[in-house]
């Protein structure tokens, strides 16, 4: 089977590309038509949404993962229409072709859908109401992808990391080696989530017999604030020698570190659903720290 990973080269399309392999033939495709390690690839620009049914056309995949999403989440409130093409409009162009052909489509959403006022994990069935551009134009995406009426997997992560990339633990490992002290948000709960994690769990759903539809929310285990995930991150660096040493990191609020975008206070996705219908165990935030800690060590 041949099965197309949209935004091969971002932090989970990566480990897309590694944890699919053993299913079939995995084609990814980038904006650029390259690859992170250099080699070439198919193009798909998700700022033509419409281009992406002749290649879609050209490759018939038997499987679409759809790992590409505009996530600059402060510059979507001034680039209001790029925000809109890549995560509402090609996600519907995908799974309109998805459903017309009959195959199953995986498509990642995110915690920015809710609000964050909430005081208990969200459930799926939970009523969403975005705070900026990027969580509304992520919903808008869901929606069409429902819409489209074909089998879909949609999965709502949150804080997503990995050992590559752009992300939180990278930006604190850089950042708390040239420095002794840093200031971290402390009052946005939820929590980290390994892109291996996403990945591995994509690749299990899939394989599962019972060919689900529907919409699960696929995070690690358990809740931390911004400002424990990197107490946790130079303490795990530190013990497995990729910090010399580490930095005192102060607790601060949100609003002593303003951003054009609202970020949701309360961002913890309950996973119960996704482990009862996969019979999955997702396990704890700070394992998942733990293994990519590793990988860097």
């Amino acid at each position: 089977m041949t099965i197309l990973v949209f935004g091969g080269n971002g932090q989970v399309g990566q480990e897309l590309l590694r944890s699919l392999a053993p299913l079939g033939d995995v084609v990814a495709t980038t904006r650029s038509g390259v690859l992170p390690d250099g080699s070439a690839c198919e193009v798909a620009d998700f700022n033509q949404p419409d281009s992406l049914v002749a290649l879609l056309d050209r490759l018939q995949p038997s499987t679409v993962v759809n790992a590409a999403a505009y996530t600059a989440v402060d510059k979507a409130e001034q680039d209001v229409d790029a925000a809109f093409r890549a995560n509402a409009e090609a996600p519907g162009v995908i799974a309109r072709w998805c459903a017309h052909a009959g195959v199953p489509f995986v498509h990642y959403s995110t915690d920015y859908v809710f609000d964050g006022e909430g005081t208990a994990p969200y459930r799926e069935d939970q009523r969403t109401a975005p705070l900026g551009v990027y969580g509304t134009s992520k919903r808008d995406g869901e929606e069409a992808v429902r819409a489209a009426g074909g089998r879909h997997l949609i999965f709502r992560t949150a804080w997503v990391y990995a050992s590559h990339g752009a992300n939180f633990l990278r930006t604190m490992l850089r950042v708390g080696a040239e420095r002794d002290a840093l200031r971290v948000v402390a009052d946005q709960i939820g929590t980290p989530t390994p892109a291996a994690l996403i990945a591995d769990v994509t690749t299990q759903a899939l394989q599962y017999s019972g060919a689900l539809s529907g919409t699960w929310h696929l995070t690690a285990s358990g809740q931390t604030s911004w400002h424990g995930f990197a107490e946790a991150i130079f303490a795990e660096a530190l013990a497995r020698g990729v910090l010399a040493k580490v930095p005192s990191v102060e607790a601060i609020a949100s609003s002593e570190y303003p951003t054009p975008a609202k970020r949701p206070s309360w961002s913890v996705l309950d996973n119960r659903k996704l482990q009862q219908d996969f019979e999955i165990v997702l396990p704890s935030w700070q394992v998942g720290l733990k293994r990519v800690i590793g990988e860097i060590a």
